[in-house]
Order: structure tokens, then sequence, then C-alpha cells
């Protein structure tokens, strides 16, 4: 199959402001997950800055466009088939509320598509994701006002995280956040002892 990239989801905004803050997050000693990494732009600019980088997708042609030196990509659904455990998490998932109506089925519409709320793929990871979370692992979420920055929170919180903003930007009238989360101490002892 040859990729096509229209079918990509591009570096935009919310991409940008996502590194900015797996920049400052990231560690040399950091085994690295990019979910959902679309172009691949995170995982590239991240190469040199931590011992391991995955970068998955569901989409073929972003695991096609994503491929490049020193980053290993892989085509998954979120977390399904993935082992071992990740000191760093990145994820600019599907985040916009779509009703039904307005959903045109094509690979990059896959990746704006966040259910009728927003949060529909955020909800689907978060059961999973303390399985590949390393102790003491960080988990760096970008999402839009638009998807309910409280809510999504909470949803956080509900899973047993420590949750809170570490970046904000307002881009077209709209905020953008990226929200870290780390595995609250009472929660990480059950799920690694």
């Amino acid at each position: 199959m040859v990729a096509d990239p229209d079918q990509v989801y591009p570096a935009r905004e919310d991409t940008l402001l996502l590194l900015e803050a797996a920049l400052a997050e990231v560690r040399p000693s950091d085994r690295v997950l990019d979910l959902g990494t679309g172009s691949g732009y995170i995982a590239r600019h991240l190469v040199g800055r931590a011992v391991f980088i995955i970068a998955t997708d569901v989409n073929p042609h972003a695991c096609r466009v994503a491929a490049s030196p020193g980053v290993g990509v892989a085509r998954a659904d979120l977390t399904a088939g993935l082992r071992g455990h990740f000191d760093l998490i990145l994820f600019n998932p599907p985040y916009l509320p779509t009703k039904p109506g307005e959903r045109i089925n094509d690979w990059l519409e896959k990746a704006l598509d966040g259910g009728e709320s927003g949060r529909d793929v955020i909800r689907r990871l978060l059961p999973d994701l303390p399985r590949v979370l390393a102790p003491g692992g960080r988990f760096l979420l970008v999402i839009s006002e638009m998807t309910g920055v409280g809510e999504v929170l909470g949803l956080l919180r509900d899973a047993g995280f420590d949750a809170g903003i570490v970046r904000r930007d307002r881009v077209e009238g709209e905020d953008l956040v990226v929200v870290k989360a780390i595995l609250s101490s009472r929660r990480e002892g059950r799920n690694h002892a």
C-alpha cells in the first residue's frame, strides 16, 4: 500500500503544544510511546532525547508517513498488542465532538472524531493505560476546551491518576491544553505490586 498523506493528520497547533510539553518532560532514560502519532512529527523531534521511542497509529497511512530513522512505528488501536512499560506516553487523541451525521468515515476523520462528547477515545484508553505505564510514568494528553477540560480531568482522576494542566494556548478563539497525569501512589501500588 502506498501512503496517502492527505489521509494523515498533519502537525498543527495542538501537535506543537504537545511537542512543547513533551520536550520539557522527556528524560534521556525514558521509553516513550507516541500514541496516535499521525505524521510522526513529535516522535521524530524526540529522537536522541530518549533511550527508546515507538509511535503507533490505527491509520495505515499514518504508520507509513511516520516511519523514520530512530522511531519504531507499529499499527495499533490505542494500546492493543503493546507489551512492556513506558515512562512517557504522549497522546493527541481524536477530541472533537462529532455527531453521527457529521462523520465522513475516512482515515483523516478518524483522527478528529472524538464521538459526541469528544471524550470517547480517551474513555476507551483509560482502563488499559496503567498496564503500559511504568511506575512513576507520565502521561501527556492534548485536548481542546470543546472536549471538556474539567470532564477529562475527572475521567483521569476516576481512573486513579493525579492530573493537572501543564500547558495552555489560545488558537483561533479556542483553548488547547496539555494535561499531565501520573498514577496516584495508591493506584500505582495496586497495579505494580
